[in-house]
């Protein structure tokens, strides 16, 4: 939270936060420290909980990487230039780049149909992509 955040207090409580507000970076630290010993409880068990609990979002966007080049190396750079519509020296010095071992990134965020899409266009040029 940022300071500007206002949060209220239960009077019950006042003195507490107040000598808690007074402390170091490095005293609170060790104030947690002794609270997890002294109760046998972790500070960071709720954000654990709270991350398991969370929903899982789909994937919507997509990189395909260029990992091996194969033996037609020709045929892989005019996929590169019909995919990324770079220029044949761009493309050629991509796929040198992936033909040294180096993955290269050829196209990022795209949907899930055009990823496969340009993953069967390479694999039928005898390369090898990653779609992550």
């Amino acid at each position: 939270m940022s300071e500007d955040t206002k949060v209220e207090v239960p009077a019950k409580f006042e003195k507490f936060v107040g000598e808690i507000e007074k402390m170091s970076i490095v005293e609170l630290a060790e104030l947690v420290k002794v609270l997890e010993a002294k109760f046998g409880v972790s500070a960071a068990a709720p954000v654990a909980v709270a991350a398991a609990v969370a929903p899982v979002e789909e994937k919507t966007s997509f990189n395909v990487e260029l990992k091996e080049v194969g033996a037609q190396k020709i045929e892989v750079i005019k996929v590169v230039r019909d995919v990324t519509a770079k220029g044949l020296k761009e493309s050629k010095d991509l796929v040198d780049a992936a033909a040294a071992g180096t993955a290269q990134l050829v196209k990022e965020g795209v949907k899930k149909e055009e990823a496969a899409e340009i993953q069967k266009k390479f694999t039928a040029a005898g390369a090898k992509v990653e779609i992550k």
